[in-house]
């Protein structure tokens, strides 16, 4: 889908949401907004600084994407929230503030293993919603300043939901968060929520 009128300001620690139809732009958008893709017409601008080639990576390290299917490793619940962090150097007293801030402490202190646990090929061992939640606590541990939830809830069942979009809404005032969905209900708490059609966005409502 081409983007076309796209125009949108974001400030620091906003939480943004994106509705729209299946094919309306919401992942163009989100490629767009990561400079995945670069505007044929128009420019991105972080803090001011237009985005190219040469300093794009920078704002790209300050951005943790969370979609719909979290990718995870045959390794423990601490290696996959510290991902691609040597074991030797992981910060466990991290790993577990971020746990205790994506919601997910509880269900991992309960384990057998805690943190050492073992979640299988793809985090087989785990819950949907525990794989979400797993995914933010991993966010959270690389220190990001953006993140972007693709899509993240639609797979799961309305309580395991609430219980993602409430760790979603606690984090750190001062992380921007942006979510894209197709139900409006999963935006309730945004503080903007823009409507994607054929392309062009609009600020579909104001809760801020």
């Amino acid at each position: 889908m081409i983007l076309q009128d796209f125009n949108l300001k974001i400030q620091k620690g906003d939480r943004i949401g994106i509705v729209g139809e299946t094919g309306c732009g919401k992942s163009t958008a989100i490629d767009v907004l990561m400079f995945l893709l670069q505007p044929q017409i128009g420019d991105i601008f972080v803090d001011g600084l237009r985005l190219n080639a040469d300093n794009y990576k920078s704002w790209q390290s300050q951005i943790a994407h969370v979609p719909q299917a979290i990718f995870l490793s045959d390794a423990s619940i601490k290696e996959n929230i510290a991902f691609g962090v040597c074991a030797e150097e992981i910060d466990l007293d991290r790993v577990i503030r971020c746990a205790q801030a994506a919601n997910i402490s509880n269900t991992i202190e309960r384990m057998s293993s805690g943190y050492e646990t073992q979640i299988g090929e793809r985090g087989i061992r785990l819950s949907g919603g525990q794989r979400q939640r797993l995914g933010i606590a991993r966010a959270l541990y690389k220190k990001s300043s953006v993140i972007i939830l693709d899509e993240a809830t639609s797979a799961l069942d309305s309580e395991t939901e609430r219980l993602v979009m409430n760790s979603i809404y606690a984090m750190d005032s001062s992380i921007t968060i942006i979510m894209i969905a197709h139900r409006l209900s999963t935006l309730g708490n945004c503080d903007y929520v823009y409507k994607l059609h054929n392309g062009a966005v609009s600020l579909f409502e104001k809760n801020k």
